[in-house]
């Protein structure tokens, strides 16, 4: 039986991500969760437009959760934009970090 996930924001309750953990899914790679689309369950996590580089990894931007109520959690995660083929796992995958103060991640059933 494969593990599944579910990533929340704590503060709010919203739903990040919730799915299996693998290559295909939520994927675990140095201390991050790389989100399938088909698992990703927000549609708030919106650019803020800072880039970042990662010397082999390349270039991304920074997200931020855009809560209903008007406010947002800055930086709460990223995407490669410009990704290095081979690490193909982060290429467009929204990214959260696997200990986050603002984040739940739990083990589901």
């Amino acid at each position: 039986m494969s593990r599944h996930v579910r990533i929340t924001h704590r503060a709010s309750g919203e739903i990040i991500a919730e799915g299996p953990i693998g290559l295909f899914g939520i994927t675990p790679f140095e201390g991050n969760y790389y989100i399938a689309r088909k698992y990703l369950k927000t549609a708030r996590l919106k650019p803020n437009w800072i880039p970042g580089l990662c010397v082999y990894k390349f270039l991304y931007v920074w997200l931020d959760l855009q809560l209903p109520d008007g406010t947002r959690e800055p930086s709460i995660g990223w995407m490669y934009w410009l990704p290095n083929p081979l690490f193909f796992f982060t290429a467009f995958r929204p990214a959260v970090p696997q200990a986050s103060p603002v984040l739940s991640v739990q083990e589901i059933a």
